[in-house]
């Protein structure tokens, strides 16, 4: 299946005609000289200068100062105001600030922290044949229209054989899956390649555990959360589906395996991996939500797809002025869909699934939800392996039992012989008694 998956992430036609992030299958002669890169380095792109609908100038170094300040002061930031930072990062991360920013909000810096080294020698280590001959085969497919990735030998496409040759030795019983060309390249884009590798190592690892290994038993999981949480929200476009017989698998794998790389503008892309490494996969499923929307929402955008084919384009062909970032992002944030619910629902396909199911069962409890679960997790597992003294505690025992009151012995109309001569009477057995003298005031003579 994963073989399969992959095969049908690199088809050429499958890709959009956004130039601004995608493109094509080869690189003929390479650009022009008369093509230049636009903001986000991608030749001949339309992202030079910001558009209608982007923030003024003011506004964004008015976020670069926040982003700086809460970056200045992490922990306390994460500890404390976390909401401050999932607010800023639904406004999005200022492009001069995600090769710091990133790193902080996937945990990737701790990674890289307690791990010295690591990537050096994974990346001076010679590789497998089997998986260098097929990254080799992919380079040349992630952004060919970006400056960096235009030439054979240029830094974007060995930075990017070195980060995918890491990962399959960093985690050998994985190996390399095709939709991490497009995620890596991505970080690349904004991050040296050793802090893209602690990216890549958590977004596979900590976001999304079970995605890109060779059995892909998450993505088959999340498709049928995705299929149930689409009748419940959208139930007119999932009868629609299936009625035409277009199931999850046939374009979900794409969105979520490449973070909607391959999918949407890259101004949007960014803002959607912001939100992202913030909140978690929660995040894909609304985004995903908002797509088969848009390119399925109303009664006459199904009446045009009679078919399977039909339906497939429409879902990859949605008009580009819909999938701006502001606009867009303000819908997809407006999807109901809480991490509560997403658990709910997850529990209850996970039940659902067939004992016969090829590979491992998907274990869904080892996905954290976003940067604050992440950095709660980190600080946790710090304090253990820093084998700090422990706070001393304060043990109140339980009080003890009242004991009955001594009561004092009645002797009114008793005459002081007859308990002398009660007391010289046999001995009474039993256990010592435990006051301090050891013959009874009444066995003294007088």
């Amino acid at each position: 299946m994963a073989q399969a998956l992959g095969e049908d992430l690199v088809q050429p036609s499958e890709l959009q005609d956004d130039s601004s992030s995608l493109g094509s299958d080869s690189e003929l002669s390479g650009p022009g000289p008369y093509r230049q890169a636009d903001r986000y380095g991608f030749i001949g792109g339309s992202s030079a200068e910001p558009g209608p609908g982007h923030p003024p100038a003011d506004l964004i170094r008015q976020r670069e100062m926040k982003w700086v300040e809460m970056t200045s002061h992490w922990e306390k930031t994460m500890s404390r105001r976390y909401k401050k930072v999932k607010m800023q990062c639904r406004k999005g991360i200022p492009s001069a600030l995600r090769a710091r920013c990133w790193p902080l909000l996937c945990g990737a810096h701790v990674c890289q922290k307690n791990s010295p080294g690591t990537y050096q020698k994974l990346a001076e280590a010679p590789g497998d044949p089997q998986w260098m001959e097929t990254i080799g085969r992919d380079l040349h497919r992630q952004f060919p229209l970006h400056e960096m990735f235009v030439s054979p030998q240029g830094h974007g496409q060995q930075g990017l054989l070195q980060v995918l040759k890491a990962y399959t030795l960093y985690r050998p019983e994985q190996g390399y899956c095709q939709a991490q060309g497009p995620v890596a390249a991505v970080l690349l884009m904004h991050l040296p390649p050793e802090e893209a590798f602690w990216c890549l190592v958590q977004i596979c690892e900590v976001y999304l555990p079970g995605y890109y290994g060779p059995h892909m038993e998450a993505v088959r999981l999340d498709a049928e959360v995705f299929m149930a949480l689409l009748r419940r929200q959208l139930p007119r476009v999932h009868k629609h589906l299936q009625q035409v017989g277009v199931g999850p698998l046939l374009y979900l794998p794409e969105w979520f395996l490449c973070l909607f790389a391959r999918s949407l503008p890259f101004p949007t892309v960014l803002r959607v991996w912001d939100a992202f490494l913030s909140e978690g996969a929660k995040v894909l499923f609304r985004v995903g939500l908002t797509l088969v929307r848009l390119a399925l929402g109303t009664a006459e955008q199904r009446g045009a797809c009679p078919g399977l084919l039909e339906t497939l384009g429409a879902l990859r062909a949605i008009p580009p002025t819909q999938l701006q970032e502001e606009v867009f992002m303000s819908q997809v944030h407006g999807v109901a869909l809480s991490e509560r619910d997403l658990q709910r629902e997850i529990r209850v396909q996970l039940a659902q699934l067939p004992e016969s199911a090829p590979g491992p069962p998907p274990q869904p409890q080892a996905r954290l939800a976003g940067a604050q679960a992440v950095f709660e997790a980190q600080q946790l597992a710090g304090a253990r392996r820093g084998a700090k003294p422990e706070v001393p505690r304060i043990v109140v025992q339980p009080p003890e039992e009242p004991r009955p009151p001594r009561r004092k012995p009645q002797t009114r109309g008793k005459t002081f012989h007859g308990l002398l001569t009660r007391a010289r009477g046999p001995p009474i057995e039993g256990p010592p008694r435990s006051h301090r003298g050891s013959a009874s005031f009444l066995d003294t003579r007088f």
